[in-house]
């Protein structure tokens, strides 16, 4: 835990010195200190991105970092002073449950980024992902190796950033801290609702009832945590702000929109929020647009750059657009990782992905075991329900707007990713928005918020079966705090595996001795890959993984196999 803080104490130093920098460039005119440290996070996630390009995000970056930060925070002193200051000036205006709950949940975000590790992607793919940024930047044909690989996020750039794997080596907890910046802007915005009763705020203040749920993502770098913070944080300024927008709000939401989109391209409906603020105020808006148009080309640059190197398609997941490189992914390995992903996403069986008509496959979703039943059929009756809260508690074209948006988005995701985790989110808003149409009594939202303490207090120290809830039996437990981890953070994997090295042509590669699950990789030395995995493409796709060189960073491609290999 207390490694963890020190680590934080730096972070917290570097993104607001980059926040603040990314406000007078683009002239967003914010002196909120959640949303500068996020505009930071996004500012270092470029400059990282870019770096990637070129080399190793590692003892080198950090030391051209620091100077830069160093640079900004004395020409800007004052200005990032008064940052801090409005910081503490709101924190002193909280009343002393909501002080209670900022330390108690502080506390216990840290203690739970300190312990196991609960997610399995990250077994499969964000450990190794960012690995390879520290030790070598963007790889190309990295997806060859790995097709996980190839989903290397924003988010992993941010944390491989972040992780100071020239330092210590169990760092991978900014997921965690991305939820403490959630959770801070909530509890300000719920302390501002006491006084002017703008339902608005009370939604976002509602945010942390939903730690329960979010802790379980924290102890390893999720994408989803971010992509849920965000999402809450955009929806929040579109609604306030809709009727009298102005040219800084406008760049606010499209660099959080941007940043969000860099982080899951599958968050793609929240494009439609900037760009109706747009339309409906081009004429103001049009003589200053070139700052946010220069951000908006280089996001864009950046994942085009990013894919071309990773994967030989510029714009994936999307695949249709393809480049004339000897690192491409197979296309029928793509089509595997597709079909494949869709039988997991929505419980079925190869036949019956090949046989059932959509209509009948998304039933199967619908009415899918356990946990995931109950997330579905929660989701489509909040869905069902909203239109009438709306109507008659908060009917505003800018809540409207932002319901059709969420509709948009479950589209998507039902079409790409329909696991609960990656809609969860836009239940929860329109969850706390129906609560916020019947429960605003102080004291309730109060109880809510010790309760909502309460439940994470025995999710993180108490041992609880998720059995009844999934049938994986790799998540089949929670993730618990030991005694062990008030100094020091837990490794990164859940497990302390250990690993062989295998050769297969010029490949040499760590695979793990206990074969765990068929993506699992874990913490091994990279190259890291299961050799289940790589068997079975050699197998059934007559595609091996092989050096481009003799040196990893140069890369990998994948070597087609005759009869006679």
């Amino acid at each position: 835990m207390l490694l963890v803080f020190i680590s934080w104490i730096y972070i917290l130093f570097i993104t607001i010195n980059l926040g603040l920098c990314t406000n007078k460039i683009v002239g967003v005119k914010n002196h909120n200190f959640v949303i500068t440290t996020f505009l930071g996070l996004l500012s270092a996630t470029l400059f990282a991105s870019i770096w990637a390009i070129f080399g190793r995000i590692n003892i080198e970056f950090h030391s051209v970092l620091l100077i830069l930060n160093l640079t900004i925070f004395f020409k800007f002193k004052s200005d990032i002073k008064s940052i801090y200051y409005s910081f503490f000036h709101e924190f002193k205006n909280l009343n002393a449950t909501l002080k209670f709950f900022f330390f108690a949940i502080t506390t216990l975000i840290i203690a739970q980024c300190s312990s196991i590790p609960y997610v399995i992607d990250n077994e499969s793919y964000y450990i190794q992902t960012i690995k390879w940024l520290n030790e070598y930047g963007f790889v190309k044909g990295l997806g060859n190796l790995h097709i996980f690989y190839a989903q290397t996020s924003g988010w992993h750039i941010a944390q491989s950033a972040f992780n100071f794997s020239f330092l210590y080596k169990n760092f991978n907890d900014l997921s965690g801290f991305c939820l403490l910046l959630g959770n801070i802007f909530a509890v300000f915005k719920l302390n501002e609702y006491f006084s002017n009763t703008n339902k608005n705020y009370l939604i976002i203040g509602l945010l942390p009832l939903a730690n329960v749920f979010f802790f379980q993502f924290i102890s390893a770098p999720s994408p989803d945590i971010p992509i849920y913070v965000l999402t809450f944080i955009i929806f929040f300024y579109f609604i306030e702000n809709f009727k009298n927008t102005t040219i800084e709000k406008f760049n606010l939401i499209t660099l959080l929109v941007l940043f969000a989109l860099f982080i899951k391209v599958t968050s793609v409906a929240l494009l439609i929020l900037p760009i109706i603020l747009l339309i409906n105020n081009f004429k103001l808006f049009a003589p200053k647009l070139l700052p946010i148009t220069i951000f908006g080309l280089l996001f864009l640059s950046l994942f085009i750059a990013k894919n071309s190197l990773l994967t030989g398609y510029p714009l994936f997941p999307f695949t249709r657009l393809e480049l004339d490189y000897n690192h491409i992914i197979p296309r029928n390995v793509i089509s595997y990782f597709f079909s494949e992903q869709m039988r997991y996403n929505y419980f079925i069986s190869e036949s019956e992905l090949n046989q059932l008509p959509f209509s009948q496959i998304a039933i199967k979703w619908l009415l899918s075991s356990k946990i995931n039943a109950i997330f579905n059929g929660l989701t489509i009756l909040i869905v069902a329900a909203s239109p009438i809260f709306i109507s008659k508690y908060f009917n505003k074209k800018s809540v409207w707007i932002v319901y059709f948006v969420i509709l948009f988005q479950l589209l998507i995701l039902l079409f790409t990713s329909p696991q609960y985790r990656f809609f969860i989110h836009l239940t929860l808003f329109f969850s706390f928005f129906i609560f916020a149409c019947w429960f605003a009594n102080k004291k309730l939202i109060f109880a809510s918020y010790y309760l909502s303490i309460a439940l994470i207090v025995l999710v993180l120290f108490f041992p609880i079966s998720y059995k009844s809830l999934t049938q994986n039996k790799l998540i089949s437990k929670n993730s618990r705090f030991s005694i062990t981890n008030v100094l020091y953070p837990h490794n990164n994997s859940k497990w302390t595996t250990s690993f062989e090295i295998i050769k297969k042509g010029n490949l040499k590669f760590n695979s793990p001795t206990n074969n765990y699950f068929f993506w699992g990789s874990g913490n091994g030395d990279l190259p890291s890959v299961n050799k289940a995995q790589i068997e079975y493409f050699e197998k059934y796709f007559q595609v091996l993984p092989q050096q481009t060189t003799t040196d990893l960073k140069d890369g990998f491609y994948s070597k087609k196999l005759s009869s006679n290999d």
